[in-house]
């Protein structure tokens, strides 16, 4: 089970931001609320929100096969009966090939930590209107491209405009710790 600090230190304000969304459980009962969480990584996010909220049914996936080995690592730890074992998923491709994961049956689609080592056509820090900031920012992107010319933060307002062209629309943005913004995109 991989732990990274990131995940662990940023576990509690991305759960503020989707029980919003997943509501508190309180008037739902298990698996009223299906969550696939694209790009899963080590799994520990996957552990930690399926537990917080009971009412979900939590689809962890991810491409890396080490990253899989992690997160059914956390589901055999954890136990957590809500969380699904993981699977291979490759937002790249069609969402036919998501292992019979379909987009309606679906709730929620959580993506952390994804976007930015990505390609643009499988779309957390984000340009804003063009603008990085603040310096620690404008370094990472710079290191990303250069680990990966594809790589590298995406601006809020080409997701916004590539979201809408894709039926979604940019419902808010929530500022996160450590210059983060989570961005909630809803069906129009």
């Amino acid at each position: 089970m991989q732990a990274p600090a990131a995940a662990e230190r940023n576990k509690g304000p991305i759960l503020a931001v989707l029980r919003e969304y997943a509501g508190s459980g309180a008037h739902a009962g298990p698996g009223a609320v299906r969550v696939l969480e694209v790009g899963a990584g080590a799994g520990l996010h996957a552990a930690h929100f399926a537990r917080a909220l009971p009412q979900t049914l939590w689809q962890p996936s991810d491409i890396d096969p080490q990253a899989l080995r992690s997160i059914a690592a956390y589901a055999e730890a954890t136990q957590v009966p809500n969380m699904l074992p993981p699977i291979l998923l490759d937002v790249s491709q069609g969402w036919e090939t998501w292992g019979g994961t379909q987009p309606a049956t679906l709730d929620l689609l959580v993506s952390i930590n994804m976007m930015h080592i990505a390609e643009l056509r499988c779309t957390e820090p984000y340009a804003v209107d063009g603008q990085i900031s603040p310096q620690s920012n404008v370094d990472f992107d710079r290191s990303l491209r250069q680990r990966n010319p594809a790589w590298g933060l995406r601006d809020t307002a080409l997701l916004q405009q590539l979201a809408e062209a894709n039926g979604l629309h940019l419902e808010r943005m929530v500022d996160m710790p450590a210059n983060n913004k989570s961005l909630i995109f809803r069906k129009q």
